[in-house]
């Protein structure tokens, strides 16, 4: 009269996955091949190479020891000048960028209206394909016809050329990445919105000024936000490549050539793969010194509310 429930458990030779532990493994194996082929492999062959004369065209790597990285130190003019463009513009960026970030998500941070309109706005340069924005800029900074020169001669003022003078090139690179910075801007965003507002109500109980609770309330509790910009900045800034090559190629007169402008020419142009493994590594370990640095005098000073 009572049936008796199907259970598939009961059943010894049911089709159960949780009893073929394998299943996992064999799923994820396309994601392992992928990851060795082009992650792993690339990693230590690279190594390999630094050591190497090694011509792509050719294909033959001849052990050289250390030559490749004698002569990056001692040979390369075009080595230190890259370096040196690199930190000024990581450094110029870094600074710019995080005043101006973090400047905007405040405003965007206050209740107004169109607040959504507002942040798509300023988030869509991130949307942007660097190859479109990067041409867009070019036309836009173009000293003969292009917008902005436009604009400065309807007030009278004679524009520079931007991209095309080595005095303004790397300051219009970084006014373009500054631009494009939106990612920070959500990041910041999010840091405003979780401080909690008693403690401005607090504050302003105890008659503080804005800048005081700027300083006091704001910046301290922000400093999470901060330092992961700062960290992810310093890395992307470093290894800046598509906007710099397209819009200026390294010029002009060597103003702009940040180090991976200079790898790219060393690989792709001089196909001296084996230099150019010794360029790559040289940056892998300046970003990963630089990392430790941040982490170790800088982490201890991030305020995590509790």
């Amino acid at each position: 009269m009572f049936r008796r429930k199907h259970d598939p458990a009961s059943q010894p030779n049911s089709w159960r996955t949780d009893n073929l532990p394998g299943w996992g493994l064999f799923f994820i194996t396309p994601w392992i091949i992928g990851f060795i082929v082009f992650t792993v492999y690339p990693f230590f062959a690279s190594l390999y190479f630094s050591f190497t004369n090694f011509n792509i065209i050719n294909f033959t790597p001849r052990w050289v020891g250390l030559d490749n990285y004698v002569e990056l130190f001692t040979y390369d003019p075009l080595f230190w000048i890259s370096i040196g463009n690199s930190i000024k513009y990581a450094a110029l960026l870094l600074v710019a960028a995080t005043i101006f970030d973090i400047f905007i998500a405040y405003l965007l941070s206050l209740n107004v209206k169109f607040l959504s309109i507002y942040r798509t706005i300023f988030f869509f340069p991130v949307l942007v394909p660097v190859v479109a924005a990067s041409l867009t800029w070019i036309w836009i900074l173009n000293p003969r016809f292009g917008l902005m020169n436009g604009l400065l001669d309807l007030i009278g003022i004679k524009g520079p050329n931007w991209l095309a003078s080595p005095d303004t090139a790397m300051y219009s690179l970084i006014f373009i990445a500054v631009w494009g910075s939106g990612r920070s801007v959500i990041v910041y965003l999010s840091g405003f919105n979780d401080i909690p507002s008693q403690l401005y109500e607090a504050a302003d109980i105890d008659g503080a000024s804005g800048l005081q609770k700027f300083r006091r309330i704001t910046l301290p509790l922000l400093t999470p936000q901060i330092f992961f910009n700062v960290v992810t900045l310093i890395i992307f800034s470093l290894q800046s490549f598509s906007e710099v090559y397209i819009m200026t190629g390294g010029g002009p007169a060597n103003s702009t050539l940040l180090y991976a402008v200079n790898l790219y020419n060393r690989a792709f142009h001089d196909f001296a793969m084996g230099y150019a493994s010794a360029l790559a590594w040289i940056m892998f370990l300046l970003i990963l010194g630089l990392t430790l640095i941040i982490f170790k005098f800088l982490s201890g000073r991030v305020i995590y509310e509790r």
